[in-house]
């Protein structure tokens, strides 16, 4: 079994891999290097033939995280690391993570200064959803959706199955090492210009960059959203309760279909917990 195996997804990245590949190649000559082929239409397999790179073509895109477990499940090596196909990432940070890895930990993030967000607003996005990460997993989660990683192989398999196929596998992979107890570190490194457009689109990806907020709190611990929504709905009944007994007299529908909902959103949290907890188990 190969020590290391570098995992790089790509989609038209060809002008980046043609410089980024010899490079790679040049720091860990050991390493089995994977360039995933999300459904490319430039000159990706020929570069990495050039370059005596394993590349693994799909007939069409099915998305970043598809790249990643696709990479996953071919690699050989006992430990993984996943790295940008676009050139942002240095090799020269490969040995970084690895050694932090080598100190007992799981999983190695490079965590991208401000200077590394690719614009103001994703480095916005990117602080909202570092901090909310650290409160639900009280660790301090320094750059929760870097590409840029390193991971123990038998680990990050366990959690194939929860990875979804688009961009926020990063998300995903983070929370699901919190919440298995798998020790994760941080290591500040400095994210290049990218080689080429970027592939994210700003509305349709925004919306779905959203949806991580969300996720956090599900992959980690459900209660921890619910329950603050319910106690809302609950207050906010007790305050319409507390107006119309005061203007009207009475009991309104209203403060009741919002205690109901207090009731119902806790025990879909109650819920979600329990599932949360079966899809971590794992068995002796």
């Amino acid at each position: 079994m190969n020590h290391l195996s570098i995992i790089l997804p790509a989609k038209n990245e060809a002008p980046a891999l043609a410089t980024l590949l010899p490079r790679l190649r040049a720091t860990h000559p050991e390493a089995e290097i994977i360039v995933v082929d999300d459904g490319s239409t430039d000159d990706t397999r020929g570069i990495c033939a050039s370059s005596g790179v394993q590349c693994l073509s799909s007939p069409y895109s099915m998305g970043n995280g598809a790249a990643i477990k696709r990479g996953a499940r071919a690699a050989t090596g006992d430990i993984l690391v996943f790295m940008d196909g676009d050139g942002q990432h240095d090799p020269a940070d490969v040995a970084r993570l690895l050694d932090q890895l080598n100190r007992g930990y799981d999983m190695v993030v490079g965590a991208r200064d401000w200077g590394s967000q690719a614009g103001v607003g994703r480095g916005i996005a990117n602080t909202l959803y570092n901090w909310l990460a650290t409160k639900m997993t009280g660790h301090p989660v320094l750059d929760l959706t870097s590409g840029f990683r390193a991971v123990r192989a038998d680990k990050f398999r366990e959690f194939l199955h929860l990875l979804p196929n688009g961009f926020s596998y990063p998300t995903t992979s983070t929370m699901a090492f919190f919440r298995s107890a798998y020790p994760v570190a941080y290591i500040p490194i400095k994210a290049a210009q990218r080689v080429g457009k970027s592939h994210i689109k700003p509305l349709r990806d925004g919306i779905r960059f959203l949806l991580i907020i969300f996720k956090i709190a599900t992959l980690y611990s459900p209660l921890k959203l619910f329950v603050p929504a319910s106690g809302l709905f609950f207050l906010l009944g007790c305050a319409n309760y507390a107006w119309t007994f005061a203007h009207e007299g009475r009991l309104t529908n209203g403060s009741t279909l919002m205690w109901s909902a207090a009731v119902i959103v806790f025990l879909i949290g109650l819920v979600s917990e329990q599932i949360t907890a079966l899809t971590y188990r794992r068995d002796a």
